[in-house]
């Protein structure tokens, strides 16, 4: 009797992906997510802070490479190809890198603003650089709340500069 109590209590007839978290969606009830698309509504915000206090909080500074024909590299809202397209950069688009999938596949970056073009008047007014607050370290992982564009690429088209 004790030996069959004992193997009714090992047969769990849930399913082994209802009781793994979805890393993708960290959060997301599991019946809400389709098996085969993600829908394009979700969205996952770029952490910073991920190598911990004492680095800074993205590590990597990148520049996007190898899009032909005058194409553009999509930064989407979520490390997925069906998310939300939120910009377009080009080649030589520089990026912080902040974050990576579990995959490996998509980067988690912070986009500063492009420069402004040389050859301005030597009495225009030339804006300093927008600092994204990536630079140097935080307290903690947190979500990127700064203000530059952030968002996920592709890390097929980045190649790391610095870091």
């Amino acid at each position: 009797m004790t030996a069959i109590m004992l193997l009714s209590a090992c047969s769990d007839s849930r399913d082994v992906m209802e009781e793994l978290p979805n890393s993708s969606i960290a959060g997301a009830p599991r019946d809400t997510m389709t098996d085969t698309r993600i829908e394009a509504t979700l969205a996952r915000r770029v952490t910073i802070g991920e190598d911990g206090p004492r680095l800074d909080a993205c590590g990597a500074l990148g520049v996007v490479r190898g899009m032909a024909n005058g194409r553009t590299l999509a930064m989407r809202a979520a490390p997925f190809q069906d998310a939300k397209a939120i910009a377009q950069l080009g080649n030589g688009a520089r990026v912080h890198v902040c974050a990576r999938s579990l995959d490996q596949r998509w980067l988690g970056v912070v986009v500063p603003p492009p420069a402004p073009p040389s050859g301005n008047a030597a009495n225009a007014a030339t804006p300093a650089p927008v600092d994204c607050g990536v630079s140097s370290p935080v307290d903690r992982k947190q979500p990127y709340d700064g203000p530059c564009q952030s968002g996920w690429v592709s890390s097929g088209f980045v190649q790391l500069i610095a870091g």
